[in-house]
């Protein structure tokens, strides 16, 4: 895929070589759906990268003036729909950078590939993505109880989380960008 620039942002495909900023991050995720994704070592994080590297699903996000990554964006297709998501390094949390790369990561879908209609589903309990889906124009259409599990309790049993699904549609997201 080619690469995606924004104003401080590079998206682009993923390198073997990304693998240990890739484990600054994923070794220990903040967010409960990406807990089955954690990294134990430098080589599984090595094993990562370079599996993400032959494909277009996950983009590496760099910062554009050092190349460091800082995390990921995602869009796994269903046809002329979307599922997308994000993971960021919480060391550059605060900045703008997830709301920077998911807008160009929208507007790619939408305007390169024709994407007709985007969807994302995030824990009740993460709020960060959950003001990200809503800065991005998406709207909340479901809200799912006890939907899935991603970790146990001290006696094993799962812990369910609340999941809420957020959606975008092509002529919403076109209208928006319109108004603004």
């Amino acid at each position: 895929m080619d690469a995606i620039e924004t104003k401080r942002l590079l998206l682009r495909n993923f390198r073997p070589e990304d693998a240990e900023d890739l484990y600054a991050y994923l070794h220990q995720p903040t967010a409960p759906c990406f807990f089955s994704m954690a990294l134990k070592d430098r080589n599984a994080a090595e094993d990562e990268a370079g599996q993400r590297s032959e494909s277009d699903e996950y983009l590496a996000v760099c910062l554009k003036d050092t190349g460091r990554l800082i995390g990921d964006v995602f869009a796994m297709p269903e046809e002329d729909t979307y599922s997308i998501g994000w993971n960021f390094n919480p060391e550059f949390g605060g900045q703008g950078y997830a709301t920077e790369a998911a807008q160009a990561l929208l507007t790619h879908l939408f305007t390169t590939v024709k994407a007709r209609r985007l969807y994302a589903y995030v824990e009740e309990v993460n709020a960060p993505s959950r003001r990200l889906c809503e800065r991005l124009g998406m709207r909340q259409e479901a809200m799912f109880i006890e939907f899935v599990s991603f970790e146990n309790d001290a006696n094993g049993d799962p812990i369910y989380e609340n999941t809420a699904q957020y959606a975008l549609l092509k002529k919403e997201w076109a209208l928006r960008s319109r108004l603004s």
